[in-house]
């Protein structure tokens, strides 16, 4: 599992040059709008809903001793649970959304790499586009599944903390998902897929961990992120794919 946590950590390195080198980036400007303009939108909702948040939370205490402070904390409370549901929704809005666009550029990062320009599945643009939107519905079902509980187990003093650590895997299984999916939608159903990320989950949180980072650095990491990432997720999936495949072939003989 960890070696393929750092594989996927590593697929970023050469990406610029890659996509340079196939003149990619053309591609990538609506998709950085999007990226730019759902961010921007998660954070005016953080600032501006997290005092309401705070004020809900603040009710739980009955007590004038200690009230502001736990107003504060609650205020601090709705921050981090808006940013973190802000963080999921991020996600999958931008994935989904972006799927006409980042389809074509994967498509073209596996021909160069496979010299093959068949694709398994011929899909148009609003193929792509529904099938980034079920996707995406299916995988933020089950992060926010994920999510709840552990952020319950967040407010238990010391283990918390391990929670904090347990969220961002969380967070970063389901991002690498959907960057690989950009190249599994042209190989694979969406049940297949499915399957086919559990078996390299490695890869796909090393790939989620990056992604998931980048949105930490202003803006310029917001705009970068996903082109770099799904550079990287699609070379590790045609990686896995291309040796999927030889093993078939030498187990048929």
């Amino acid at each position: 599992m960890f070696k393929n946590i750092l594989r996927g950590v590593k697929a970023y390195g050469g990406t610029f040059r890659l996509i340079s080198q196939l003149g990619l980036w053309k591609y990538f400007g609506i998709p950085m709008l999007i990226s730019f303009l759902t961010a921007v939108l998660i954070g005016v909702s953080a600032w501006g809903l997290s005092d309401n948040i705070g004020s809900v939370i603040a009710k739980i205490w009955f007590w004038e001793w200690g009230a502001e402070t736990f107003k504060t904390i609650g205020t601090i409370l709705g921050a981090f649970i808006i940013i973190v549901v802000g963080l999921i929704l991020y996600k999958h809005i931008v994935m989904a959304l972006s799927a006409p666009f980042m389809s074509p550029v994967s498509e073209k990062i596996e021909t160069h790499l496979t010299g093959n320009s068949h694709s398994h599945r011929n899909t148009g643009n609003a193929a792509q586009l529904w099938r980034g939107i079920r996707i995406n519905s299916r995988n933020l079902i089950m992060e926010l599944l994920f999510t709840v509980p552990i952020l319950l187990i967040s407010f238990i003093p010391v283990i918390g903390f391990f929670s904090s650590i347990l969220l961002f895997l969380v967070q970063s299984y389901y991002a690498g998902f959907g960057n690989m999916d950009y190249t599994l939608e042209r190989h694979f159903e969406v049940r297949d897929s499915v399957r086919f990320v559990r078996q390299n989950r490695g890869i796909a949180i090393g790939n989620g961990l990056v992604f998931m980072g980048m949105l930490f650095i202003p803006i310029i990491g917001i705009i970068l992120v996903l082109p770099l990432s799904v550079t990287a997720a699609t070379t590790e999936t045609v990686r896995l794919l291309e040796a999927s495949k030889q093993q078939k072939i030498n187990a048929n003989g």
